[in-house]
């Protein structure tokens, strides 16, 4: 089996691309009546800017996330939220409509969204 040594960073389009993502996938969350309680107002920057920095890194590009913030460790960073299923397809939903409006080949659409939606899956920590 041939081992993928693309750099998805560059191949989806690099900091423009995921600046791009990240803008439209908050945009969505700012009007989401079950994700927009979560995020305080004088956070919601600071949210966006963590969560371009981490994709950034996931998919090869700059570490900044881990010079900053050390290792990602997402469960833990998030165990103070209530992430029900609900709130799993409420942040699906909006991260579908983020990623339908950036321009990418069907290829890495398909790669990003089976990521995203394992993340957002891996994230649940509440069932009721």
């Amino acid at each position: 089996m041939e081992r993928d040594t693309t750099n998805y960073y560059e191949a989806f389009g690099g900091q423009a691309f995921f600046a791009d993502l990240v803008s439209q996938f908050y945009a969505q969350v700012a009007t989401n009546e079950i994700l927009r309680p979560m995020y305080p107002e004088s956070d919601m920057k600071g949210a966006a800017q963590r969560l371009q920095m981490f994709l950034e890194q996931y998919w090869g590009g700059p570490t900044k996330y881990q010079e900053e913030r050390g290792h990602p460790r997402l469960r833990m960073r998030h165990a103070g939220f209530h992430i029900n299923p609900a709130a799993k397809d409420a942040w699906l939903e909006c991260m579908r409509k983020a990623v339908d409006g950036v321009e990418m080949t069907p290829e890495h659409r398909e790669k990003l969204w089976r990521y995203l939606e394992g993340a957002a899956l891996h994230m649940v920590n509440s069932f009721d």
